[in-house]
């Protein structure tokens, strides 16, 4: 069983203390659907663009909002076109599992990567041969990681310490989530892929353990303002050598580092979260307080499109296409939708009057947000 050796440091002990002060009030915050929606695709891009500004993509902030969002192209950065909708991609698939409080599977993971890599959400196999990590500069090798034959169950090892209850593995989320990012990337089960996996497997443990802070958070821009700090606190050991001290290494220094960009990160979700809530009046109508918080998080689907399949409400809320059927007939019936296409092969729903003409009006003070 994976057992790290770390030890919580007085900044790691205050950056809990902080991480978890914000958390109880960026959860507690009335926003509307609109500004929500609007913050969390900032999150979103801006997550995207410093995740694969770590690896090397050379496009701007800017030039990922035009690619993923205007599907906009740049001559000549195919590869990092490819790369930021890939990213994009897999973010959105982490948020939307992530929903559901159960056990994290290698499925997942795998999942995540094949994503990252190809775009599709088709689990990928771990590698069948030996890589080692370089300093670009230098081409000297500064970690080499465990040999193929072992990935599995090393792989195998750290879903089971990430299931394993709350009695057997007490530690506060953030730090759960620190020491799965370091041993994911200790492990190295692919060839390439695996710092953007990991940071998206940290993204995954946060949503299904109540931090995901209604997905509106970016670490990776921590990570690539205090780069430095980030590979530092990740090369640990007396060797480069996975078995001569890499395993045994003291994750201290990226528990901390962790911690620490995790604190800095809700401090500026809490700002951004509590000006947004102070223009959150359309929040407060009777007719949104009548609602059950499936069908208000519900009304980001439509935000998007007027009309939904029953499919795209099984995607949006990762549920069996019959369990969606039961619900959008369930919600037809409480009068919350209504049928615009009666098809049984392209059935689509669209939102009453009343909640469809509240949702234009989010629309637009979304869009107005956004361009702001």
């Amino acid at each position: 069983m994976f057992q790290p050796r770390f030890s919580l440091s007085p900044l790691a002990t205050t950056s809990l203390m902080a991480i978890e002060a914000d958390r109880q009030i960026v959860t507690r915050l009335p926003l509307t659907v609109g500004m929500l929606d609007s913050l969390r695709r900032t999150a979103r891009l801006l997550a995207t663009h410093f995740s694969t500004q770590i690896e090397g993509n050379r496009l701007t902030a800017q030039e990922v909002h035009a690619v993923v969002e205007k599907g906009l192209a740049f001559p000549g950065r195919e590869r990092d076109e490819a790369e930021v909708r890939n990213y994009f991609a897999a973010l959105e698939y982490v948020e939307r599992i992530g929903r559901k409080k159960m056990r994290v599977t290698e499925n997942e993971i795998r999942t995540i990567h094949g994503l990252v890599m190809t775009g599709r959400s088709k689990a990928t196999p771990f590698r069948d041969g030996q890589n080692v990590i370089r300093d670009s500069r230098t081409g000297n090798v500064i970690y080499m990681p465990p040999e193929a034959k072992d990935v599995p169950a090393l792989m195998c090892e750290l879903v089971a310490w990430l299931n394993a209850r709350s009695g057997v593995n007490p530690l506060p989320v953030p730090v759960r989530a620190a020491l799965a990012h370091y041993q994911f990337a200790t492990i190295h089960p692919y060839f390439d892929g695996n710092g953007r996996t990991a940071r998206l497997l940290t993204t995954l443990l946060l949503h299904r353990n109540g931090y995901g802070l209604n997905g509106i958070f970016s670490l990776e821009e921590f990570y690539a303002a205090n780069l430095e700090g980030y590979y530092a606190g990740l090369c640990v050991g007396t060797s480069h050598n996975y078995y001569f001290g890499r395993a045994e290494g003291d994750v201290t220094a990226f528990v901390e580092y962790f911690c620490a960009g995790m604190a800095a990160a809700c401090a500026k979700v809490r700002t951004q979260a509590e000006r947004a809530s102070r223009q959150a009046l359309g929040d407060q109508t009777p007719e949104l307080r009548a609602l059950v918080p499936q069908q208000r998080e519900v009304l980001g689907l439509f935000l998007r499109s007027q009309v939904v399949t029953t499919k795209e409400v099984a995607a949006f809320f990762n549920f069996t296409p019959r369990s969606a059927a039961t619900l959008c007939t369930k919600w037809v019936k409480a009068g919350f939708l209504v049928v615009d296409n009666a098809s049984k092969k392209a059935r689509r729903y669209r939102l009453v009057d009343e909640y469809e003409a509240i949702v234009a009006e989010e629309a637009a003070k979304s869009r107005s947000a956004f361009r702001g």
